[in-house]
């Protein structure tokens, strides 16, 4: 069964780690956010609307339609004063017009039965001349093999059903870049990212992460005996007593308004 985003038992699914040295890395790359407003939309437990804090936005509001992970994400960020988060939809945000100068939605996008309005509030939200930021899967990323770095790989080895339900609902990069053009963004650009997820002491240590399903929502779609086998199955394949390094590939795309 998908998770329930709204289930407060799920409330810190999407918290309590940071967004990594190589994310933040391919970030600057793209736009300085120093002293710039920040609207991170579907932010989740708030990963990600911290990272741009730290990275010197002036100002960052966080947006998700679960109340319970908008409080969650609050709480982890308590005394943070240029951190906010409220509740709303990717459509309809409930944020002023021009309010910010970059809108950012990670891992947003595949959820959305309707991307083109998300764009559009996007665009609505956005200053002139302020940039949106998207970050997802592609099809493409989805099918790189597994291997002791991208673990991911692993999961549609083993049960290719995950492969289906992750290709069904995943736009390919090409599609992605007609609907910001749709939307009115110009200058559009689109790069690939190896995202580091967790670095894990030890086997027994990556076990307990997957076993605990955190910020991994298709293996909601196993049953307890599958998700076992997938354990044994990474497992097997891992060198033995080193660091697990887990990583995952994204694509960036962008476009200014």
């Amino acid at each position: 069964m998908a998770i329930d985003f709204h289930d407060p038992g799920n409330r810190g699914t999407y918290a309590g780690r940071e967004a990594s040295a190589d994310w933040r890395d391919a970030v600057a790359g793209i736009v300085d956010p120093a002293g710039l407003r920040v609207a991170d939309i579907g932010c989740g437990g708030g990963i990600y609307a911290a990272a741009w804090a730290s990275l010197g936005a002036a100002a960052v509001v966080g947006v998700d339609f679960s109340a319970a992970m908008v409080e969650a994400a609050a709480e982890a960020n308590r005394g943070r004063p240029n951190l906010a988060f409220r509740q709303g939809e990717a459509a309809r945000t409930g944020l002023p017009a021009a309010s910010a100068d970059i809108v950012f939605a990670r891992a947003l996008i595949h959820h959305l039965a309707d991307r083109a309005a998300c764009f559009r509030e996007a665009w609505r939200v956005l200053a002139p001349g302020g940039l949106c930021l998207v970050q997802d899967r592609t099809p493409a990323d989805i099918a790189l093999p597994g291997s002791p770095e991208h673990l991911r790989g692993y999961f549609f080895e083993v049960f290719p059903r995950l492969a289906a339900v992750e290709q069904g609902r995943r736009p390919d990069g090409a599609t992605v870049e007609r609907e910001l053009a749709a939307a009115g963004f110009t200058g559009i650009r689109a790069t690939t990212l190896w995202e580091t997820r967790r670095r894990h002491d030890s086997a027994a240590a990556l076990a307990a992460d997957l076993r605990g399903r955190t910020g991994r929502s298709i293996l909601h779609e196993l049953s307890d005996p599958e998700l076992d086998a997938l354990i044994r199955h990474i497992l097997d394949r891992l060198p033995a007593d080193a660091p697990i390094v887990e990583r995952d590939r994204w694509t960036l795309w962008w476009g200014r308004k």
